[in-house]
């Protein structure tokens, strides 16, 4: 799928994120769970990650380490955690907007790692008190991807609103998706994933001369003078023969939900990655060495570096997706706006600057975005 945004352009007014009070280094979460096997502590230890956070049960008695938790504690987790990490980022998002939370139009809530119904929309509604006429969606279980779907969605609707604030928040509760035992398979998501929501809000621009608004709302300025960048287009792949690569399935053994990540994703993501990009920018008239900043999915190690050598890309272009891996893990579908949120606090974004987007998840899939400052 690809296509330049019809209407109004939305422009992407601010974003926010939020993280649990605890964090862990590797070393730590391998302690806390008496890990001693050697190629799972290599595995920890290569992960190019330092810290996450993460929200783990206290430690039982009598055992040392922290509680199994039921499919049901884990859900719990999941609504409980993610509830308080969703509304942190989407006050944030709205305030710094310069926006009142009754300002917010449309509110789409992403998560892969647990189900509720309602959904976090419904239940971010009334805890941080927006209007009850708020439009919304959720977008449920589509994975580390899901954040570029659930924009070009929110994207959409701000278009065809010009004025009207709309906001997509990313909630993440990774922790609320991990089975602890000894297989590799296990190991690798233990591994990897932190807990984490992100926020992004965004505007059309009003036409002045529209008859609808004798006082049409302007997209705002940030305090530090920036741009906001607007979003041009979106370009989607789907990976039909990757399909079960990347799931989130039933765990008979174990009676819970658990990831599987197959060994392969990293060079089937590479190996697609040109061809999605290419898309992206066709029609565009901007050449792929004209892109000034990559807001890469940070999904792991060698995800990123296979990214890197397909698309011919320096460690410099991928620094904030390496090192939002390095401070948080793997975020799922919000960790492309923790990197976003490191190239604005970087202050280098000049006015007429290309950025793209690129997330990947189950599928596979590889979703893109390319914006204009």
């Amino acid at each position: 799928m690809t296509g330049l945004l019809a209407g109004a352009r939305p422009h992407i007014v601010e974003v926010a994120t939020a993280v649990p009070p605890q964090s862990y280094t590797q070393t730590e979460v391998l302690d806390l769970y008496g890990m001693a096997d050697p190629r799972v502590r290599s595995l920890f230890a290569n992960s190019a990650i330092e810290r996450r956070h993460l929200t783990i049960p206290p430690v039982e008695a009598g055992t040392g380490r922290p509680r199994t938790e039921s499919q049901g504690e884990l859900l719990a987790k999941h609504r409980e955690s993610g509830l308080a990490m969703g509304a942190e980022a989407l006050e944030k998002v709205v305030k710094q907007s310069g926006a009142s939370l009754s300002d917010v139009a449309y509110l789409a809530c992403v998560t892969t790692t647990g189900f509720l119904t309602p959904g976090f929309s419904a239940r971010l509604i009334r805890e941080v008190g927006l209007s009850h006429t708020c439009s919304r969606s959720d977008i449920v279980g589509m994975g580390c991807n899901a954040g570029l779907n659930a924009l070009n969605a929110v994207a959409g609707w701000a278009s065809t609103h010009p004025g009207e604030l709309a906001v997509m928040v990313c909630i993440e509760a990774c922790s609320a998706a991990y089975v602890f035992d000894d297989t590799m398979r296990s190991a690798v998501v233990n591994s990897l994933f932190g807990d984490g929501a992100a926020a992004v809000a965004l505007i059309a621009p009003q036409d002045p001369a529209s008859p609808q608004d004798p006082a049409p709302r302007e997209v705002p300025s940030r305090p530090d003078g920036a741009r906001r960048p607007e979003i041009l287009k979106f370009a989607s792949c789907l990976i039909p023969e990757a399909l079960e690569a990347m799931r989130y399935d039933w765990d008979d053994e174990h009676g819970k939900f658990s990831f599987f990540l197959d060994r392969d994703v990293p060079y089937v993501v590479g190996a697609n990655a040109e061809d999605v990009i290419d898309r992206l920018l066709a029609g565009t008239g901007v050449l792929r060495s004209e892109v000034a900043h990559w807001i890469v999915h940070s999904g792991g190690k060698k995800v990123i570096d296979s990214v890197m050598v397909n698309l011919g890309l320096t460690r410099y272009d991928l620094r904030h997706t390496t090192g939002v891996l390095r401070d948080y893990g793997n975020l799922s579908s919000g960790s492309f706006l923790f990197s976003y949120q490191r190239l604005l606090d970087e202050g280098q974004v000049r006015p007429g600057d290309y950025g793209v987007f690129m997330t990947m998840g189950p599928g596979s899939t590889i979703e893109t975005a390319l914006v204009r400052w």
